[in-house]
């Protein structure tokens, strides 16, 4: 076991883990923030994704080691930084099951934290690791 800083949603919370525990496994069970799903423990259908320094990242096969001291907003934390794409995925109604949406949602996140006006391409670009 070991003590990581992790910055998570603004907050700084001091885990001790074992290093290869997969941070989505810390997020969900010692932090309570269940939106980063574990979907197939594979890094194949996104269902896992937060954001790194605002760039998104799957979690569920990544260790927490990888991620001490750095920046992680996961689908909850999003309120504080992209409510609005929050807002338009209820508004237009995007969810089916919902247990792909906070992945793809954390994805929509990044690429407007690249350009406000993203190409089609580059909406696909962004979305090609997310199953649904």
């Amino acid at each position: 076991m070991a003590k990581y800083t992790l910055r998570v949603n603004g907050e700084s919370h001091e885990v001790d883990a074992d290093p290869s525990t997969p941070l989505v496994f810390i997020l969900r069970n010692q932090l309570d923030l269940t939106g980063a799903k574990i979907g197939c423990g594979l890094e194949q259908c996104g269902s896992c994704a937060v954001l790194v320094d605002g760039e998104p990242a799957l979690s569920c096969v990544r260790a927490v080691s990888e991620f001490d001291g750095q920046e992680i907003t996961t689908p909850e934390g999003l309120s504080k930084t992209h409510a609005a794409i929050q807002q338009a995925f209820i508004d237009e109604g995007a969810a089916q099951c919902g247990y792909c949406i906070p992945g793809i949602v954390i994805a929509t996140a990044g690429l407007f934290n690249k350009t406000n006006t993203p190409s089609k391409a580059q909406i696909d670009d962004a979305l090609q690791d997310h199953l649904c």
